[in-house]
């Protein structure tokens, strides 16, 4: 197992932060990346369309500067989440700007396509999918995909039902490149543990949810530090996929979270008032949150679970 050049003696921490509908912005990104970890939004959180541009020419020469200060050790890189679904009438425009921006990694979801990869292998950049099953991680990887995300069980949003050992251990039996693990990781040990099973890093959203940097409600972040594993409820109600949502957020909405209704996967949306209301009124989280106890800076974060990473590898007795 290796990682691409992108990526190496780039990182402080194994982790990438996962792109939050909604939430992730440039501050975040920015924050992220200067921290050690790989910093994503989605390319549909910059609304409308020509907004894109001015986030990607802010992060862009926001990290270059940094950069420039901080020569020997340069900030990670940051990534861009694409739709590739057909409800995504935004994907021709934004990949346009990725490529003309020379994004370093581009994180595809919902659908696997050629001429995207393509698109950004074309400067140089990396593609990273998600999937939820080894078959579709076949068939991301068949299509030119660099590296896969396997989003286990537990996840934040939309979420798979598999447990991380299987998930990892099947992707692993065929495919030796970039592999990260999505579900319920919110400390150092969970992303040890990541390692350990066989990804070679860990894809870490919820957490950054309670960030101050975080595009979110202030009763959102503290719902997050208030709630644990057995508060997160999954459900394809709200976007037509299965995801997994908190509870109180649900009953606040006027809605009983123990008798939710099934919705039409054929529906799904990810750019009307339909799939931000989703987001918006009803929050997503991963059964990992039981870890965040406070909202703090994105800085902040990253070095608590920098601490609690290099202890987990000191009681293992492994090298720091």
């Amino acid at each position: 197992m290796s990682l691409p050049d992108i990526l190496k003696d780039r990182l402080s921490l194994p982790v990438v932060g996962s792109p939050l509908f909604i939430i992730s912005n440039p501050d975040l990104v920015i924050a992220q990346c200067k921290a050690g970890v790989v910093g994503s939004f989605p390319a549909l959180n910059a609304r409308p369309a020509p907004v894109l541009e001015e986030w990607l020419q802010r992060i862009t020469s926001e990290l270059a500067e940094y950069n420039a200060q901080h020569p020997d050790k340069p900030a990670a890189p940051f990534a861009v989440n694409q739709i590739v679904h057909k409800s995504n009438d935004r994907l021709e425009h934004d990949l346009e700007l990725c490529v003309k921006y020379k994004v370093p990694i581009v994180i595809t979801s919902l659908g696997a396509r050629e001429d995207v990869n393509e698109a950004v292998h074309s400067y140089g950049g990396i593609v990273l999918h998600d999937i939820i099953n080894n078959r579709f991680a076949r068939k991301a990887i068949e299509k030119g995909a660099d590296g896969l995300i396997a989003v286990a069980a537990g996840a934040g949003g939309h979420a798979g039902t598999q447990s991380p050992f299987p998930l990892i251990h099947e992707i692993r039996e065929w495919f030796d490149g970039p592999l990260l693990l999505s579900g319920a990781i919110g400390n150092g040990n969970a992303i040890l543990a990541a390692q350990a099973a066989g990804a070679d890093l860990a894809y870490i959203g919820s957490a950054f949810i309670a960030t101050r940097e975080a595009n979110a409600d202030a009763a959102y972040k503290d719902m997050i530090v208030d709630s644990g594993a057995e508060d997160i409820v999954y459900s394809n109600l709200f976007t037509g996929v299965h995801g997994n949502y908190l509870r109180q957020s649900i009953v606040n909405s006027g809605l009983d979270p123990d008798d939710l209704p099934e919705s039409d996967p054929s529906k799904m949306n990810f750019g009307s008032d339909r799939g931000a209301k989703a987001w918006r009124d009803i929050w997503g989280a991963g059964q990992g949150i039981g870890a965040v106890k406070s909202v703090e800076s994105a800085e902040d974060l990253v070095k608590r679970l920098k601490v609690e990473y290099d202890d987990a590898r000191k009681r293992l007795g492994l090298a720091v």
